[in-house]
């Protein structure tokens, strides 16, 4: 449950564990299950001197989607790799449908291309709403003493105002109204949500109708009024009583992005594709991609491939692994993925209140803070802001009654790779067609990236990196922990 107390290796008060802690012993810390995410994550952390000094992610459950994709018709490969996530399946199903694109040879239609935009776009509206308010927020401020708000920590470390306070909370039940209307959004050209049935290799199922790209409009309006005069002050002001968390949880400083959404048919994207690696900029070699599976319960055999090359062989009983996840790397070396280094690689313009506050013009401009456990917010709600307008343009020149599907016959054998944007992270989908079957099917999915194991080489993963110097003054009461894992929205 939320909030509930961590497993210790000692069972002695608080005020015991601060002292061994600060006395210069370490004493090891497990949150097991880390709440208000998707999916199964546990965290065991080592604390010295009152941060942490070692970390280990364990992801805990075992998928196989990839298994279970062989032998299938590629076009099932859309609607099947949804079920991955219940929270960004459109996000999938748009990885999917590229890496079809790929391999059946197909360039959309720009009512297509543009109809996807509408749909994904809608899809990370809501899902940066979702995550700042609904699953990130209850660490800043405390609801009222009933469900979902409790159970909490006993000391929370809550600062803000009550004013800010209850503006918060108010805003937390709001957003549970703009969440509901970001589906409606997507459904009207989608099918449905959470799981969109519109999204398919060659474009999408539906030609988008006046009537129905006028509902989209009047919807969004409600929604980016929201984002624009409330989401986005709101995560301003905890930087105020919050500022030591623009001073910690950096981690590699790394960044992966694979682009998303494509504004023309020359594959310029609106947030664009690249990687930042020890503070110098390179264009995307996917080549350069590997995962390693040293301490991932993954076969020894499998470890240090390229997607392309992939191979999805369990062993549940291998010595040394703690988890499910398998551990990229690029070129090498963990890359964070996610809003930041999103927003990091494109350096966009800041928005007219990120620019009052922090008195500077583009992303960049924030520095080392943006690599924090706030400066991952502050990105996300940017990008959130960013999106918004990027849907306006998308609304002006989507064509009511346009084609927006291109058909085209399964290719007796071909290779495709689909690269995007999860809202939570970079997404790669692989698909080897032989026989008009799925032969095999790879997916690099956007936690992984963040959530990975040590590698082969022994570096940790990206999170797991992130959290070495995080203050934990009270081991019972590990705030800091979940704030930094929460940051990344695993």
């Amino acid at each position: 449950m939320a909030g509930c107390k961590p497993k210790t290796e000692a069972e002695s008060d608080s005020s015991k564990q601060a002292a061994l802690v600060s006395g210069g012993k370490k004493i090891k810390v497990a949150i097991d299950p880390i709440t208000r995410i998707e999916g199964h994550l546990k965290v065991e952390v080592e604390i010295k001197d009152n941060v942490v000094s070692d970390a280990r992610i364990f992801g805990g459950m075992y998928r196989g989607f990839e298994q279970i994709l062989i032998g299938r018709d590629p076009r099932d490969a859309t609607q099947i790799t949804q079920r991955i996530c219940g929270v960004c399946p459109t996000a999938h199903a748009t990885a999917s449908a590229l890496a079809l694109d790929d391999a059946f040879g197909i360039t959309l239609t720009p009512n297509g291309r543009i109809a996807r935009n509408l749909i994904l776009g809608a899809n990370f509206l809501q899902s940066h709403i979702l995550h700042f308010y609904h699953l990130a927020a209850l660490d800043y401020v405390n609801g009222p003493d009933v469900a979902p708000f409790v159970p909490r920590y006993a000391k929370n470390d809550v600062r803000v105002s009550k004013e800010i306070n209850e503006e918060a909370v108010k805003q937390y039940l709001e957003a549970l109204e703009m969440r509901k209307i970001c589906h409606e959004m997507l459904a009207l050209l989608g099918g449905k949500m959470p799981h969109v049935q519109g999204i398919m290799v060659g474009g999408t199922t539906e030609i988008p109708t006046r009537e129905a790209l006028n509902l989209y409009a009047e919807k969004f309006k409600v929604v980016k009024k929201f984002v624009m005069e409330k989401y986005i002050p709101l995560v301003y002001l905890l930087a105020g009583p919050y500022g030591d968390l623009l001073k910690t949880g950096g981690g590699y400083k790394n960044c992966v992005a694979w682009g998303v959404f494509p504004m023309d048919d020359a594959g310029n994207t609106l947030l664009k594709r690249g990687v930042y690696t020890d503070g110098k900029d390179y264009p995307v070699d996917v080549s350069l991609i590997k995962e390693y599976v040293k301490y991932s319960f993954f076969d020894d055999s499998t470890t240090g491939l390229n997607p392309r090359q992939g191979k999805t062989v369990p062993d549940v009983n291998k010595k040394d692994a703690y988890s499910f996840i398998k551990a990229p790397r690029y070129n090498g070396k963990p890359h964070e993925g996610g809003p930041l280094a999103r927003m990091w690689v494109t350096n966009p313009e800041l928005s007219k209140t990120g620019q009052e506050k922090l008195g500077v013009k583009r992303m960049r401009d924030i520095g080392d803070a943006a690599f924090s456990v706030l400066g991952r917010h502050v990105a996300r709600a940017e990008e959130t802001a960013m999106v918004a307008d990027a849907v306006e343009l998308w609304l002006s020149q989507a064509q009511p009654g346009k084609e927006t599907f291109v058909p085209s016959p399964i290719p007796d054998s071909a290779e495709g790779l689909g690269l995007t944007e999860a809202p939570r992270g970079a997404l790669l989908h692989y698909v080897d067609i032989k026989d008009k079957k799925i032969a095999n099917y790879q997916i690099t999915s956007a936690t992984i990236w963040n959530a990975n194991p040590m590698d082969d080489m022994g570096q940790r993963g990206p999170m797991e990196q992130a959290l070495i110097g995080i203050p934990v003054p009270d081991p019972a009461n590990p705030v800091n922990v979940g704030r930094l894992i929460r940051s990344f929205d695993p």
